[in-house]
């Protein structure tokens, strides 16, 4: 997971060094919103108005960030209206690259780039930053409209209902304050909980991810035994967000991010929350598991130095969910 340094790629992961063996995820820097009649939204410029086929995600299906937002591309109908690339499931040396050999990777498909990056240096040539995935961007202006997969999926809520009718919405405005601690504790412990486990270069680092992981997994089976969804009997915004992480826990983060305490399949509740909205209507063909596992084994080096890709066990996700 290299970086651009004014425009300029140079590869290197990520520092642990200075925080202790923790890992620390930078900030995204594109922080625009598209909304329906151009006008600027809490970040950002204005101009992104919202419009059938004037914008482009760049996602990688390994990804639980990209993920959230290939989900939403679907929820919302935007299939029509919003083209995409995904990349080679494999980063190396070269960050995230467009190479189209391996199946479902689709190359760059608006401008036949080979690197990720280029996509970001054409937006800004003195770009600097990681070079992270998914990427909304403006074909008009030729530019990066967002990197920030949280916001992604709040403009892809709402901001095309015009556009497509569906008015279906995951962000309700009566229950947005009681989703933003559910969402919140969700995210430093659990979507990237796993990661500061996984990538934590000292004991002390992984001991002080590892647990609160688990405590939020309990948590979780607590409160999905009282209700069907997250905030209850409505599917929202942080019940999608929740689910890329669950799709990858026992196949990659148990394993490969040594968050082996427990399996999603040992958690009743979780389990069958888990099998009834991966075979939610369009969610299971944004899944692919053959990108999932590949890319977290044969990308972290210091993870994984020998790049060895395991079997697996085989998870039956079409199961009954048996959820009501």
């Amino acid at each position: 997971m290299g970086q651009l340094v004014d425009g300029v790629w140079h590869d290197g992961w990520y520092d642990t060094k200075s925080s202790g063996g923790a890992f620390k995820r930078a900030a995204s820097g594109f922080r625009n919103w598209i909304t329906a009649d151009g006008s600027a939204g809490p970040s950002g410029e204005d101009g992104f108005a919202a419009e059938s086929g004037r914008y482009h995600l760049y996602v990688s299906y390994a990804c639980p960030w990209a993920h959230r937002a290939l989900i939403f591309r679907a929820l919302k109908g935007l299939e029509d209206h919003i083209s995409f690339s995904a990349v080679h499931p494999d980063m190396g040396e070269d960050g995230w690259t467009f190479d189209a050999s391996y199946d479902a990777a689709t190359g760059d498909t608006l401008y036949g780039l080979p690197f990720l990056r280029d996509i970001y240096v054409k937006g800004d040539p003195d770009v600097s930053g990681r070079v992270t995935v998914p990427v909304l961007w403006d074909k008009e202006r030729e530019s990066v409209v967002s990197n920030e997969s949280s916001e992604i999926i709040r403009m892809f809520n709402s901001a095309f209902d015009g556009v497509t009718g569906n008015t279906d919405d995951y962000w309700p405005e009566a229950l947005r304050e009681a989703i933003e601690p559910v969402n919140a504790r969700i995210y430093d412990t659990l979507n990237n909980g796993v990661y500061k486990s996984g990538y934590a270069a000292t004991q002390a680092a992984y001991d002080a991810s590892v647990y609160p992981l688990f405590d939020t997994l309990d948590w979780l089976e607590a409160r999905l035994g009282e209700s069907r969804y997250l905030m209850g009997d409505r599917i929202t915004e942080a019940d999608w967000r929740l689910f890329t992480t669950l799709i990858r826990f026992d196949l990659v983060y148990h394993l490969h991010f040594k968050c082996n305490r427990k399996r999603v399949i040992d958690y009743p509740n979780l389990w069958g929350y888990l099998r009834e909205l991966y075979q939610w209507p369009g969610v299971k063909e944004t899944v692919n598991f053959d990108h999932i596992v590949r890319h977290y084994h044969m990308s972290h080096a210091s993870v994984d130095p020998h790049r060895i890709v395991p079997i697996n066990p085989v998870i039956d996700f079409d199961a009954p969910h048996g959820r009501s």
